[in-house]
């Protein structure tokens, strides 16, 4: 009879304790895409960073530094993904997709990122 009793208590604890719960829909996320191919001769990478923006046609959309407005140079898909990191980005996903044929074939690497814009509550 004891257990019993034990027992019905304790499953009454569970169902009466409740965590902190987010909703999905109330969490904001900007995302953005690192594209990378590998330079001419050299071991370092051309990265275009993809904010969703409109480019032109024959613009240049090689992330550059605010600072000084020269081109970032990476050394490694890596290097650019921690640059981003410091910035607060987090990686979601990454995936490749090689270009031509034969000897001609190159890889274009893709990461995905995402950063936390803002937390909106619920109007009640």
């Amino acid at each position: 009879m004891r257990t019993f009793i034990l027992t019905t208590t304790m499953l009454m604890f569970c169902l009466l304790l409740k965590g902190q719960e987010i909703k999905s829909d109330s969490i904001k996320f900007t995302y953005c895409e690192l594209v990378g191919t590998g330079r001419f001769l050299s071991n370092k990478v051309t990265v275009q960073i993809d904010f969703g923006q409109v480019a032109k046609f024959f613009s240049d959309n090689r992330y550059k530094d605010p600072a000084t407005g020269k081109r970032v140079i990476f050394n490694s898909m890596i290097d650019a993904l921690n640059f981003m990191g410091k910035d607060g980005w987090e990686f979601v996903q990454a995936y490749i997709v090689t270009e031509g044929s034969g000897s001609s074939a190159q890889s274009v690497y893709h990461f995905l990122l995402k950063k936390l814009t803002s937390l909106v509550e619920k109007e009640k």
